[in-house]
C-alpha cells in the first residue's frame, strides 16, 4: 500500500494546501510530553485458554448446566472486562511462550521476529521493543515475572537480552524459560528439589524465598514497585509487564487461601523478610485448594454410578486459574486506592492455548484441556495452529476512553499493542513494526486499520485425539503450520511441503471449530491465490527456523495504468526512531522520476517516506543496498528488507536481499534527515539477475 495515494492528493491538492498552512508539525516527543501518558499495565498468563476465562466461555458452560461439563469460574477478570473490552478475535503470534512473548514485546509477527518455534532462552533481537520504546516515552518500566528471551550466558552479566539491557528499569522474576516450570523457586517440588533463579534487578535473591508460591510473589512485588514508584516519581508514567508462569503444567497449589481485601492494605502484600517475603509465605506448600473447587463433582456419564468427583489434576488448575484471578482483582483495587485506574491501561491475555503438558506424578491424571474445554468453541491446543492454540482471551481496560462492556470484534494480534501503546501517548510506533493500533477499535474514535494476522510455527508433534475435536484435527502431523486471517477467514496449512500447498480454509466467525473446509468451492480459488501469495509478501526467512518455502521466489502484483516515478513525501519534525508514516500529515510531497532525485524539496529536519513499485526484469535473488544520511528502513510488499534505524547507517552502505519473481514489486523507503540542515539525497541501488551493482535505473520505477 502507498503511504498516500497519488489521485487523491491531486483531487483535494487546495485543500490539503490549506492544512499544511495549520498542521501542527509533528516532533514525537514534543508532542509525547504535551499530553497525559496513561500508565500501562500488560498482564500475560503462561498457557491459559481463551475457555478458561468466564466472559469467554466458562459462564456459558455454567450457563447450560450440563453436569458432565464441569466448569470453573473467573469473577475479577470477568469484572475487568465490564469495565473494558473484550477482544473476541485476539491471536497470540505464535502457539508456543518464547516465540510468542519475543513477538509481543517486539511489535513483529513470526515472519519477522528473530525468535521463531522452540528457540527458548534465545536473546531477544537488539531492536525496538516495547519496554525500550516506553522508556524512551518518558516511561519508568519493569517486568516482574518469566522473561526466558535473555540469551546464552552464565549469570546476569552475561545474559545479552537480560531485562535490564533491553529498556526496563527493574527486573523481579525468573530469567531462564526452565525456570517458570516450577511455582515455588527455593523448595522446587517437581524439580528434584533443586531451586530456581529468582532475580531482584541483579541479585538471586532464591534463598531468602521460603514457601512463595509464584504467581503470589509477582503480585507482591509488582504491587510494592507501583506503590513506590506514585512515591517518589508521582508525575512520571509506568509500564508494568507482569508475567505470570502460572497456569502452567506443573499445577502447583498456593500455601493458603488469597488475602482478604485487595490493593494498598489487603490482598498480596510485600513484607521483605526473609523466609517470610510475602504475606502468603506460610504453612503448607502445595496444598490449598479453591473452597470452590475442593469437593466439586460432575457426571462422569456412568449411569451406574453417582456424580464423582473432579480429579486432582483439575482442582489444581481450577485453582491455579482462579488464584490468577484473584491476583487481577488485587491489582485492580489497588489502582482505585491509589487514584490511577481511570489513566491506566490494563491489558489481560495469555501467550498461547491451553497445555496438555502435566509435571504431576504418575498417580495423577493427565493434565487434558477437555475436561473443562480450555480451548473454548474452538480445536486445538498449545503448539496447534488452529483457533484454540492461538486465539486468546483477551481484555483490554481504560475508564473513560475503552466504553464499559465493548466488544471488538475485528481480528486482531498480539505484536498490535507496541502501535498500540504508542498510539495512546500520541506517538507513531516505530515503522518496523508489523502491528496497527487498536484504539481506534477498542474507544470507537478513528477508522480502525486492519490487523495482518500471520502466523508460522514448526513443530515435530501430532495434535491431541481429543473425541470433542472434529475428525480431520485429531492425531494430525503438525510439522511446518502457517496461518492467515483475512477477514471472517482464516487459512491454514499443516505439515506444510512448499509454497504451493494448499491452504484450508475456515469461516470462523460461522464455523470457530473449522470443521468445515471451503477451500474446495471454486468461489474460493481466488483466496487461496492470494492466501499463498500473501504469505510470502510478509516475511523474510530466518537461518535459524528453515521453512519449506523460504526459496519460493515472492511473486508481484497485478498493477495497471501505471506511470514512471515513485512519489515522495516529507515529514518535518524530530523522530527518535522512524515512525509509521500512516497516521501522519506530510508537510511536502511529490513526484521524482528516482529516489535520488528532488532532495532539496526534502530539506530540513524531518522524515522522507518514498514509495512506488519497482518492476523486476527477471526471477531471481536481488540484493538492495541504501546509503542514507542517518537512518533508514525499506519495505517491498510488507517483508522488511533492510532495517537501519535501530542502529544507524550513518552514511554507510546497508543491505537486504530477496527473492523475487520477475513483474511490480511495491516498495516503501524511508529515511530520516535530523541535522536541520539541506537533506542529503539517499542511494539506493541493486544487484541482480544479470545486473552489476548500481544505481536503481529510473524507468523501472512506477508510481499509481
Amino acid at each position: 500500500m502507498l503511504c498516500i495515494i497519488v489521485s487523491t492528493i491531486m483531487k483535494y491538492k487546495h485543500i490539503l494546501l490549506c492544512v499544511f498552512l495549520f498542521a501542527f508539525i509533528y516532533d514525537d516527543q514534543a508532542f509525547a510530553q504535551s499530553k497525559t501518558k496513561p500508565n500501562i499495565i500488560f498482564i500475560l498468563t503462561d498457557d491459559l485458554g481463551y475457555g478458561d476465562i468466564g466472559v469467554f466461555y466458562q459462564n456459558h458452560r455454567k450457563e447450560l448446566n450440563d453436569r458432565s461439563k464441569p466448569w470453573t469460574s473467573t469473577p475479577n477478570i470477568d469484572a475487568l472486562a465490564a469495565t473494558g473490552a473484550r477482544l473476541e478475535q485476539h491471536y497470540c503470534a505464535a502457539p508456543v511462550c518464547a516465540p510468542s512473548r519475543a513477538s509481543l514485546m517486539m511489535g513483529v509477527s513470526q515472519g519477522h521476529a528473530n525468535i521463531r518455534d522452540s528457540q527458548f532462552d534465545k536473546a531477544l533481537e537488539k531492536n525496538y521493543n516495547m519496554a525500550n520504546v516506553l522508556h524512551q516515552l518518558g516511561y519508568s518500566t519493569a517486568i516482574f515475572g518469566k522473561w526466558g528471551l535473555q540469551g546464552v550466558g552464565k549469570g546476569f552479566a552475561e545474559w545479552p537480552s537480560q531485562p535490564l539491557n533491553v529498556g526496563f528499569d527493574h527486573f523481579f522474576g525468573y530469567m531462564r524459560h526452565g525456570d517458570g516450570h516450577e511455582h515455588y523457586p527455593k523448595e522446587g517440588l517437581y524439580n528434584n528439589g533443586k531451586p530456581n533463579q529468582v532475580w531482584n534487578d541483579t541479585t538471586n535473591i532464591t534463598r531468602r524465598l521460603d514457601k512463595c508460591y509464584t504467581a503470589d510473589l509477582w503480585t507482591a512485588a509488582a504491587k510494592r514497585w507501583i506503590i513506590n514508584n506514585r512515591q517518589k516519581r508521582p508525575d512520571k508514567p509506568f509500564f508494568v509487564y507482569l508475567a505470570y508462569d502460572t497456569p502452567h503444567a506443573v499445577l502447583e497449589l498456593p500455601t493458603q487461601a488469597y488475602p482478604a481485601g485487595g490493593g494498598l492494605t489487603g490482598g498480596i502484600q510485600w513484607l521483605g523478610q526473609t523466609g517470610h517475603m510475602i504475606n502468603t509465605a506460610s504453612g503448607t506448600i502445595d496444598s490449598w485448594v479453591h473452597p470452590d473447587y475442593a469437593n466439586a463433582t460432575y457426571d462422569d456419564n456412568n449411569p451406574q454410578t453417582p456424580e464423582v468427583p473432579w480429579p486432582d489434576t483439575y482442582k489444581r488448575y481450577a485453582t491455579a486459574v482462579r488464584r490468577i484471578d484473584s491476583e487481577v482483582g488485587d491489582m485492580m483495587k489497588l489502582l482505585k486506592d491509589l487514584k490511577i485506574d481511570s489513566n491506566t491501561i490494563i491489558v489481560f491475555s495469555s501467550d498461547n492455548g491451553p497445555s496438555i503438558e502435566s509435571y504431576l506424578p504418575p498417580s495423577f491424571v493427565p493434565n487434558h484441556p477437555d475436561f473443562f474445554n480450555s480451548f473454548g468453541p474452538f480445536d486445538g491446543i498449545k503448539r496447534d495452529c488452529w483457533e484454540g492454540g492461538l486465539r486468546m482471551p483477551t481484555i483490554a481496560a481504560w475508564p473513560g476512553h475503552i466504553p464499559a462492556g465493548k466488544v471488538v470484534q475485528s481480528p486482531n494480534a498480539a505484536y498490535d499493542w507496541l502501535p498500540t501503546f504508542t498510539d495512546a501517548v500520541g506517538v507513531a510506533a516505530p515503522v518496523r513494526t508489523d502491528g496497527v493500533s487498536l484504539l481506534p477499535a477498542l474507544t470507537g474514535k478513528g477508522k480502525q486499520r486492519d490487523s495482518r494476522v500471520y502466523v508460522e510455527f514448526a513443530e515435530s508433534g501430532r495434535t491431541p485425539g481429543f473425541k470433542v475435536f472434529d475428525p480431520a484435527h485429531r492425531n494430525r502431523k503438525r510439522g511446518n503450520m502457517q496461518v492467515i486471517r483475512q477477514g471472517e477467514y482464516v487459512g491454514v496449512r499443516y505439515d506444510t511441503k512448499s509454497a504451493d500447498d494448499n491452504f484450508e480454509i475456515y469461516n470462523v466467525i460461522k464455523d470457530p471449530a473449522e470443521t468445515k473446509d471451503l477451500a474446495a468451492s471454486p468461489e474460493f480459488d481466488k483466496m487461496q491465490k492470494q492466501m499463498k501469495a500473501q504469505v510470502l509478501q510478509m516475511r523474510m526467512p530466518n537461518a535459524s527456523a528453515i521453512r519449506p518455502y523460504d526459496s519460493e521466489l515472492v511473486p508481484p502484483v497485478i498493477k495497471e495504468n501505471v506511470k514512471n516515478g515513485v512519489f515522495w513525501q516529507f515529514f518535518a519534525g524530530g523522530f527518535s526512531w522512524i515512525p509509521d508514516a500512516t497516521a501522519l500529515v506530510a508537510s511536502k510531497y511529490g513526484i521524482s522520476q528516482n529516489p535520488d532525485n528532488d532532495s532539496n524539496k526534502k530539506a530540513g529536519r524531518g522524515m522522507v517516506c518514498i514509495s512506488g513499485y519497482i518492476k523486476v526484469p527477471l526471477n531471481g535473488e536481488y540484493k538492495f543496498y541504501l546509503n542514507a544520511p542517518t537512518k533508514a528502513f525499506l519495505r517491498i510488499h510488507e517483508a522488511a528488507v533492510i532495517d537501519a534505524d535501530y542502529s544507524p547507517s550513518a552514511g554507510k552502505d546497508v543491505t537486504g536481499k530477496i527473492l523475487l519473481k520477475a513483474g511490480m514489486h511495491p516498495f516503501r523507503l524511508y529515511y530520516l534527515n535530523n541535522n536541520g540542515t539541506a537533506n542529503k539525497s539517499v542511494k539506493f541501488e541493486w544487484e541482480g539477475p544479470g545486473i552489476v551493482r548500481e544505481q536503481i535505473p529510473a524507468n523501472v520505477f512506477y508510481r499509481d
